[in-house]
């Protein structure tokens, strides 16, 4: 069994559980995760299976098309405006959380740094991170 990954937005009116494990933790360099973060990156851990999340409380939805034409489908609360997650019109499996939306951020643990074609000068991220220039194909 799994650990609960638990978390949600910064007022509380949203919150999740996920009994499961992430299959891809990164940051993200591309330029949707600058903008929407106002920093350098966003960082995330993903879930194969979003029928083993359960959210509860009310999210309002933002569709954009990511750097690769996908498109990504964004929830955030619409009282505090904290991102809680990110879905994916093309792998509709998948559910990205925040990792600054986990109740303990400490579960996160990235491998990888995506998009750093994308990076921003001053946006360091862990040396020791592999860095790929796009999204690597699943």
């Amino acid at each position: 069994m799994s650990k609960p990954y638990l978390g949600g937005c910064a007022c509380g009116a949203v919150r999740y559980q996920i009994d499961d494990e992430p299959v891809f933790e990164n940051h993200c360099q591309c330029r949707d995760c600058q903008r929407r973060s106002g920093t350098g990156h966003s960082s995330f851990l993903t879930f194969p299976d979003r029928a083993k999340a359960v959210v509860t409380g009310k999210v309002t939805t933002w569709h954009v098309a990511g750097d690769s034409g996908n498109e990504k489908i964004h929830a955030f609360c619409p009282t505090c405006g904290t991102p809680v997650h990110l879905t994916f019109a093309a792998m509709p499996d998948l559910l990205s959380v925040h990792a600054a939306s986990l109740d303990s951020p400490e579960l996160f643990h990235p491998s990888v740094v995506t998009y750093h074609a994308r990076a921003l000068d001053w946006d360091a991220v862990d040396p020791g991170l592999t860095k790929v220039q796009k999204m690597p194909q699943a």
